[in-house]
């Protein structure tokens, strides 16, 4: 199994938009007592045995998309390498569920607190993203890659060429997303594309720092993404309005990132049936 893996590593990984960090998980993969085993001995069942331990220690999502790598690696091997195998044990075998699927959402007085703690940053950059994040749904690594050539400021509209799932997409930008960049454009260096000219490992820094000063408890860089798409909803944008803007291709991962508050639902019922009252009343007479 870690002679598969270890090809894979050096053919297949090197072509993908996250090398690195793939290269470093096949490097975690190989330590496994699973990758030992001989493709011949290798079945359903001995599958199933590695994700119950890898289980005590590690996330159902974590498992997940460690099986995910296995079976890719495995039709690889079986579909281009033209290895002699029967079956795909890591494809036939039962994914885990995930059960701790995240809901956390900026609270009211949270966004003052993060704002400020990004402005205190030594990484200017931080706080535009944070803030442009928030406007978009988009990933860090994308703001990270965003070029000034990308946006189209008679449309209103931002370009993403390359994206986590392989498909550009071009989002529409709010009000408040123009204002952040044309204020950032103002001091930026002369003749940079990018508009965020730092590193991913300098923006983690800067975070680790932010949240060690901002008191939001478990709150990740990733949230911020909840929390635009959660928005979009209360603004009552369409399902494929918000795929449009976040990039979800299934529906039902693009759920799985929104949490609507009740409150807000509550607001907009009263204020719909308000609505509906006055037009009411105004017939009557």
């Amino acid at each position: 199994m870690g002679d598969i893996l270890t090809r894979y590593q050096q053919e297949i990984t090197p072509t993908k938009q996250g090398a690195v960090r793939e290269a470093m998980a096949v490097k975690v993969l190989l330590k496994h007592a699973i990758a030992k085993v001989p493709l011949s001995a290798l079945t359903v069942a001995k599958v199933a045995a590695h994700r119950d331990l890898r289980l005590r220690t590690v996330k159902p999502a974590s498992i997940n998309r460690e099986l995910a790598l296995y079976r890719h690696a495995f039709e690889v091997a079986r579909k281009v390498w033209d290895v002699p195998l029967s079956e795909n044990a890591f494809a036939l075998v039962v994914k885990p569920k995930v059960l701790n699927g995240r809901s956390r959402r900026l609270e009211p007085g949270e966004w003052e607190v993060l704002r400020e703690g990004c402005r205190r940053s030594r990484n200017m950059n931080v706080l535009p993203m944070v803030e442009l994040g928030l406007e978009t749904a988009m990933r860090r690594g994308e703001v990270l890659r965003l070029r000034w050539q990308d946006i189209n400021w008679t449309k209103r509209t931002l370009l993403i060429p390359t994206t986590k799932n392989g498909h550009a997409r071009t989002i529409p930008l709010t009000g408040r997303a123009l204002v952040v960049l044309r204020e950032w454009m103002a001091p930026s260096i002369t003749g940079e594309l990018r508009v965020f000219p730092t590193t991913e490992d300098a923006v983690k820094t800067a975070w680790r720092w932010v949240m060690k000063r901002a008191p939001l408890p478990d709150f990740r860089y990733h949230d911020l993404r909840h929390e635009a798409v959660s928005r979009f909803f209360e603004l009552g944008l369409s399902i494929p309005e918000v795929a449009l803007i976040s990039g979800h291709r299934d529906y039902k991962m693009l759920a799985r990132y929104t949490h609507i508050r009740p409150e807000n639902v509550a607001k907009k019922l009263a204020d719909i049936c308000a609505s509906r009252g006055n037009e009411e009343t105004q017939e009557r007479l």
